[in-house]
């Protein structure tokens, strides 16, 4: 099992920017497709972006296409999240995810083995 720990959320204004990170420990993930999440307060968790396992291949929800961007360093055990022009309905707890599958890509939450803890993100108007 790996273990998932977030950083870099924070109160922000709208069209600023802010960059998440993603660090795993427990096993390698290198192998695995990864993916963030994000969920606001009385909506369902929702796909934000995933990355395969050999960071040749992204998909994102069309709310976010052209501001954000995933990426990984598998050297390091680490998955980012650049998130530009922000606006206030990005504002969520955002999870990244390691995907339970090797060589195959987080699409759902049904895809994910293993979920970090959730970093807060605000975007004030």
């Amino acid at each position: 099992q790996v273990q998932l720990v977030e950083s870099g959320g924070g109160l922000v204004q709208a069209g600023g920017s802010l960059r998440l990170s993603c660090v795993a420990s427990g096993r390698t993930f290198s192998g695995y497709g990864l993916g963030w999440f994000r969920q606001a307060p009385g909506k369902e968790r929702e796909l934000v972006a995933a990355i395969s396992w050999s960071g040749t291949r992204t998909n994102y929800a069309d709310s976010v296409k052209g501001r954000f961007s995933i990426s990984r360093d598998n050297t390091k055990n680490t998955v980012y999240l650049q998130m530009n022009s922000l606006k206030p309905e990005d504002t969520a707890v955002y999870h990244c995810a390691a995907g339970s599958r090797v060589y195959t890509a987080i699409t759902t939450t049904l895809d994910v083995a293993s979920w970090g803890q959730g970093t807060q993100v605000t975007v004030s108007s």
